[in-house]
């Protein structure tokens, strides 16, 4: 140790070595100006570290070789700096390791490296290439605030939480593939280049991060939130169908319990959704509340919204309801949930015949009211109309409609009585079964009024009486027609069904039968021929909204 001196080579590979030989090392490279360790070339590869490994603060102005190196206790890098290459292949951490505010101006090579307790890489500088390349985590890890110019995570696997929170991405061009038994952690993160982060965990949380470039985030398993995250450019959120592939090896996906691939979006609240493409995402319970720009949002795929409840419920206790199958917003769940009563459930997805509780459940000053949720309608109507989706358009003006109908402080008493009524007879136009079935009552109660009243009972008979002159000049005769009688008797008849049926279908197609009526026949056909044309119009007009495109 006598002939070492700040700055020296030392080669201690496959060297076992306790805490107090460690330290006896470090104090023989000492520099006399600093009094912090500096080492030159360190061939430390295979070496056993028995006790804490304290490396603080040394200086490495050479290559830094710890390949399959042992750290059995804390390995302590913290504010170390690494000038050159800092190679850490197949090196094993048993207990922390803490590489926090270390500087790293070549490449951090960590390939298949493996962490038994915590990983702390806050505030570290990543100059060079960062690879952590088939690495396992078993405990948390933290790379909060780091700055990575060029990092590799692919294949990487962690057991519990990881945050890149505040890191900062300069031309890193693909984050994972990497897999993730609970949260990966993202907020606050840039990203400035175009990026590709492939990614299967138990949730994604992209609060407040930046992409300044264009980037594609290939999700399986994970809840994704993007509330105030910064789209500079086209960012697009797919479900990745299968599970990732490395140089040809398939990742295994063990570490999560989910046996569920699906990608749930949980927030794009504060979100300007004119860069965002969701593709087979499921939006179920997704809060689109305070976005910018939903008329120009692109969802494609196979995306899931939130069904209404099945089967028949009391509404108020007072008559069963039945709700008509559409896709609604988390929002209106969220708020039918709450003027319904419904007790708050942390179950999600909730029981099928319940309205899903939003997380602010119970405070009606959080929870969105008919206006907002009219307005959100209205423009994922319009971005659906935009991409010739006519159909799924259809389902959003279902929404907005309702929210209207419910709406107490824009919609006025008049209004909200004519959506009633145009919900009741149509489901606004979109419900062509409700329609008909109104056009069916419609028209078999004009049958039964025509035969019991409408219907005279016989054709009346026509009189023709006339003056012959003396002269035997031209003979006039004045034709006469006997009123209408009501019937008497035998008004339900197979004949006068027959009439019946024959004046109500022309007021269908809003015609005149020709037959004879008695006065209150008259006034009956006049109705139907107002009423049911325009029951016929919406019955067509619903069918329309479901086969257009």
């Amino acid at each position: 140790m006598s002939t070492l001196a700040a700055g020296a080579d030392i080669d201690h590979r496959g060297t076992p070595f306790d805490q107090d030989q460690l330290s006896e090392l470090l104090s023989a490279l000492q520099d006399s100006a600093t009094g912090l360790p500096v080492i030159g070339k360190a061939w430390l590869d295979g070496a056993t570290f028995d006790g804490v490994a304290d490396f603080a603060a040394v200086t490495f102005t050479a290559r830094a070789g710890f390949n399959g190196a042992v750290f059995r206790d804390y390995a302590r890098f913290r504010e170390a700096t690494f000038a050159r290459d800092a190679q850490f292949r197949a090196v094993e951490f048993k207990a922390e390791a803490n590489f926090e505010n270390a500087t790293f101006t070549g490449a951090g090579l960590f390939t298949n490296a493996r962490f038994h307790g915590p990983a702390r890489f806050v505030n570290a500088e990543h100059s060079g290439l960062t690879t952590f390349t088939w690495a396992r985590f078993e405990d948390w890890a933290e790379f909060e605030r780091s700055s990575f110019t060029r990092a590799e995570f692919s294949a990487s696997r962690f057991a519990s939480v990881v945050s890149f929170s505040q890191a900062a991405f300069g031309q890193t061009a693909a984050l994972g593939p990497l897999l993730c038994a609970d949260v990966v952690d993202l907020t606050e993160a840039v990203f400035e280049a175009p990026v590709t982060l492939e990614i299967a965990a138990q949730a994604v949380d992209c609060q407040r991060t930046r992409w300044e470039s264009t980037a594609e985030l290939r999700l399986r398993h994970a809840d994704l939130n993007l509330r105030d995250a910064v789209l500079s450019a086209p960012t697009a959120v797919t479900a990745h169908a299968a599970a990732f592939v490395v140089l040809g090896l398939l990742l295994p996906e063990s570490l999560l319990n989910s046996q569920d691939p699906s990608v749930h979006v949980t927030s794009v609240q504060g979100v300007d959704a004119s860069h965002l493409v969701l593709t087979d995402t499921d939006l179920s319970d997704c809060q689109f509340t305070g976005a910018f720009s939903l008329d120009q949002i692109h969802i494609e795929g196979r995306t899931t919204f939130a069904p209404v409840p099945e089967g028949i419920a009391l509404r108020r206790y007072v008559w069963p309801i039945r709700w008509s199958q559409r896709r609604t917003l988390a929002e209106e769940h969220h708020w039918r949930a709450h003027t319904a009563g419904q007790p708050a459930s942390g179950q999600l997805p909730p029981a099928p015949r319940l309205w899903r509780t939003g997380p602010q459940h119970g405070d009606p000053a959080l929870t969105p009211d008919p206006e907002d949720v009219a307005a959100i309608y209205r423009q994922l109507r319009k971005a659906f109309e935009d991409a010739k989706n006519e159909p799924g358009a259809a389902d959003f003006y279902y929404g907005e409609m309702e929210m209207r109908r419910h709406s107490h402080s824009e919609t006025s008493r008049g209004e909200r009585g004519l959506l009633h009524g145009y919900w009741l007879l149509s489901g606004y136009g979109l419900r062509a079964s409700r329609a008909i079935g109104w056009l069916s009552a419609a028209m078999l109660t004009t049958i039964l009024l025509l035969m019991g009243f409408g219907l005279p009972q016989h054709s009346p008979k026509q009189e023709a009486t006339g003056v012959v002159p003396a002269s035997g000049g031209p003979v006039t005769f004045t034709l006469d027609k006997d009123d209408p009688q009501n019937p008497t008797k035998d008004r339900l008849t197979g004949k006068r069904f027959e009439k019946a049926l024959n004046v109500t279908l022309n007021s269908v197609v809003f015609r005149s039968s020709g037959q004879d009526l008695t006065t209150a026949g008259t006034y009956i056909e006049m109705t139907s021929r107002l009423i049911e044309p325009t029951l016929l119009a919406l019955a067509v007009l619903g069918i329309r909204g479901r086969i257009k495109r």
